[in-house]
């Protein structure tokens, strides 16, 4: 058992496989999260004020760890151990104790403002909303120092392909939310969703100690800020925590604008959100950070051609299995709110409004999905500048799109300004990406993409038919996306799609010897 922990994957496909599983069950776990939170406290106040305490933590988490530190800590960290093994774990070392301390200080200050910081996010809030809210955001203040500490952990694994103790690391997470609605709500009421939040951070952070140390890390206790890796991180950082706000920032956008709707709208767009998140977590998010070591070394070493051909690969893969999830999602999406989310408080009208919201939000997947591999892209070749500016430009389009269409459309706007806002940042990243590098062979993925259009339409017909002839939602669901993977499946095969191949040789030759 203590080998395969310890485990290294050989490919990056196979590497994306294992996150992919981690991110299934983890997102299989948030959606038996979410249905418990629906079925106990339904599209309300309450978990209008939960999703609301949120944001900032999130910010922080946002900004300073997964869009800052996790960004740009590995390739530093792969430039000190290369030259010193010795003296890249202290680097590591330097790192966490400095961290420890500026998060602690952040979460403490933000605290105290938390009642001002309140006021602005949510504007449509009463009184004793906000009061709870205020109250939650500060418990979850610990989130993110766990989580920053984590978030080194997690750069030190993905150096030494170990991503078994990482893809574990959010199943525990999400399984200690679910421990709090069960086990906490019934005492501290909607304070206990905030200590199950903590727990899941801690035990986020615990669980990639042991393969850290089976890494090779040695712990030295020194603080040091002014220590040249440090200092090279912090610079990395500054433009890459103003490229990574603009997500957050836009959650907040979002937030304050719901907040102004009826009561159940943050609620709402949340669910739904989830619900899209969920083939973006297990296919985007997996690659990009399976793929983010081999561009980076691929890069560092000067091997262009080696670079272009994970790219390539990478973004063909992706869209392979995207694309045809996203066509699901859309067809779907009634059956999914309704089995997932619906009964007890989560009524039929909270169900109809959340399912609508689905199906705006799928028209974005596929931009969703791949922004994070094309951001890793960039960060590979050591290129914050360019992306940080797109994210600028997208965080104001979202603002614009998002507000306009609310006028027009009322919440369903949200979802709308949302999904075209996304496609907006991802064809610019994508038209930035190929200014810089110059040939990123679009062709080779233009030819993969005409099989796969082809391929989902012929398999969103297929699933259009079952949906008319079989009764039940749950059949519907069940038998519809088999009929629908079964079909895809066939056709891809047929057109002699490339990626079957790849992701087959890939998970086959991990087991190889």
């Amino acid at each position: 058992m203590r080998t395969l922990f310890n485990s290294q994957a050989k490919t990056v496909t196979f590497a994306a496989a294992l996150l992919a599983a981690s991110a299934l069950t983890s997102r299989i776990l948030g959606l038996a999260r979410d249905r418990l939170l629906a079925s106990r406290f339904g599209a309300g106040q309450d978990l209008d004020i939960y999703f609301a305490a949120f944001r900032i933590p999130d910010f922080v988490y946002g900004i300073l760890i997964m869009g800052g530190l996790s960004a740009v800590f590995m390739p530093v960290f792969a430039e000190y151990i290369k030259k010193d093994e010795k003296e890249g774990w202290r680097l590591v070392s330097v790192i966490l104790n400095c961290f420890l301390i500026l998060l602690i200080a952040l979460c403490g200050i933000l605290a105290i403002l938390t009642p001002w910081l309140i006021k602005l996010i949510v504007p449509g809030f009463d009184s004793e909303q906000k009061a709870l809210a205020v109250s939650l955001t500060r418990i979850m203040f610990l989130s993110p120092i766990f989580f920053g500490l984590s978030s080194i952990f997690s750069g030190v694994l993905h150096y030494f392909n170990r991503f078994l103790a990482y893809a574990i690391a959010p199943i525990l997470y999400t399984l200690s939310i679910i421990f709090g609605i069960i086990f906490f709500v019934p005492i501290f009421g909607v304070t206990g969703l905030a200590y199950g939040v903590i727990l899941g951070a801690f035990l986020h952070f615990v669980i990639q100690i042991p393969a850290a140390k089976a890494s090779g890390f040695h712990y030295f206790p020194v603080f040091d800020f002014k220590y040249p890796g440090l200092l090279k991180i912090f610079k990395f950082m500054t433009l890459r925590v103003v490229g990574a706000s603009v997500y957050n920032i836009n959650l907040i956008v979002i937030t304050a604008i719901a907040s102004t709707l009826a009561a159940g709208s943050i609620a709402i767009f949340s669910f739904a959100d989830n619900l899209q998140g969920f083939p973006v977590g297990i296919v985007g998010v997996s690659f990009a950070l399976a793929s983010f070591p081999a561009l980076s070394k691929a890069w560092a070493n000067g091997i262009k051609e080696e670079f272009l051909e994970s790219f390539s690969s990478t973004f063909r893969q992706v869209i392979f299995l995207i694309i045809p999830l996203s066509v699901l999602t859309f067809l779907l999406r009634t059956q999914i709110v309704e089995i997932i989310l619906g009964g007890g408080m989560f009524t039929p009208e909270n169900v109809k409004l959340t399912a609508a919201a689905l199906g705006l939000a799928s028209f974005g997947i596929f931009a969703f999905a791949l922004v994070p591999f094309l951001l890793r892209t960039f960060f590979s070749l050591q290129d914050v500048k360019t992306p940080t500016i797109v994210g600028l430009i997208y965080m104001v389009v979202n603002f614009v799109l998002c507000v306009s269409f609310v006028r027009l459309f009322d919440f369903l706007g949200l979802p709308l300004g949302v999904s075209l806002s996304g496609i907006i940042y991802f064809s610019l990243l994508l038209i930035f990406l190929r200014k810089k590098m110059g040939d990123i062979r679009l062709g080779e993925i233009w030819q993969s993409l005409k099989k796969i259009i082809l391929a989902s339409v012929l398999m969103a017909s297929a699933v259009y038919i079952v949906l008319q002839l079989m009764p039940g939602t749950i059949f519907q669901l069940v038998f519809a996306s088999a009929v629908g993977a079964i079909v895809y499946i066939l056709f891809v095969y047929l057109f002699q799609s490339p990626e079957i191949k790849t992701i087959k040789s890939s998970i086959l030759g991990q087991f190889s010897k």
